[in-house]
C-alpha cells in the first residue's frame, strides 16, 4: 500500500512539472502570424475557441476584436485580451493562452503556406487553416470550418487576399468567390442589433 502512495506521488510530482515547465516555455515563445492560439475565459466557457493568428499579427475574437499578437508571449497576450473585454464583465475576466499550433516555417524569407492552404479566423466553430483547398468557395470553406458560431456578423464577412478585401454575405450567398492559395476569410463579431 505504502509502494502504492509512494508511486502516485512520484507520478504526480513529475506531471505536475511537466504541465510547468510546458507553461513556462509557451510564455517565453514569441507569438507569430500563422500560428493557432487556444484561449480560454473563465466567466464564460461560450467564448473558449482556437483562434489563428492573421497575417497582419492580430487575432479576431469575441470582444476584443482586432487585438494585436504577433510578437507577444501568451501571457501577455491573455493580459491584452483580459482588458480589453473588462468592460463587458462586471471584473476582469480571467483569460488564459496557449499556442495550439506553430505556423509552418521555412529556413529563411517570409512566412508562406507550406500547401494551397485557405485560412479561416473568427467566429466559426473550427478557425484554422482548411489544407490544399484551393479552388472551394467562401461557403465551402465555412462549412469546411464547422459552420459560423452564434456571435458571427453574417452580413459582414471578408475575403482577404494580399492587400484586396472582398465582402460577402453568408444570408445571401452574395460575394462567393473561389479561393486561392493563402486566402484568409475573417468572420467578424457582430454587434449589438446586428
Amino acid at each position: 500500500m505504502l509502494k502504492n502512495i509512494f508511486t502516485f506521488l512520484t507520478a504526480f510530482f513529475a506531471l505536475n512539472v511537466l504541465i510547468a515547465s510546458n507553461a513556462m516555455a509557451q510564455n517565453g515563445y514569441k507569438i507569430r502570424a500563422g500560428d493557432t492560439l487556444n484561449i480560454e475565459v473563465v466567466e464564460d466557457a461560450n467564448l473558449n475557441r482556437s483562434v489563428l493568428v492573421l497575417p497582419d499579427g492580430s487575432i479576431s475574437f469575441p470582444f476584443a476584436d482586432g487585438v494585436r499578437a504577433a510578437g507577444l508571449t501568451t501571457s501577455q497576450v491573455a493580459a491584452k485580451l483580459a482588458d480589453t473585454m473588462a468592460p463587458n464583465f462586471t471584473t476582469t475576466p480571467n483569460v488564459y493562452v496557449s499556442v495550439g499550433q506553430v505556423a509552418v516555417r521555412q529556413a529563411t524569407g517570409p512566412i508562406v503556406p507550406a500547401t494551397d492552404d485557405i485560412y479561416v479566423s473568427g467566429e466559426i466553430n473550427n478557425p484554422g487553416k482548411l489544407a490544399g483547398s484551393r479552388g472551394i468557395t467562401v461557403l465551402q470553406a465555412i462549412a469546411q470550418g464547422g459552420g459560423l458560431t452564434r456571435f458571427a456578423a453574417t452580413k459582414r464577412i471578408q475575403v482577404r487576399r494580399g492587400n484586396k478585401i472582398y465582402g460577402y454575405n453568408y444570408e445571401t450567398n452574395a460575394g462567393n468567390i473561389r479561393l486561392q492559395k493563402g486566402d484568409v476569410i475573417i468572420v467578424p463579431q457582430r454587434k449589438l442589433f446586428e
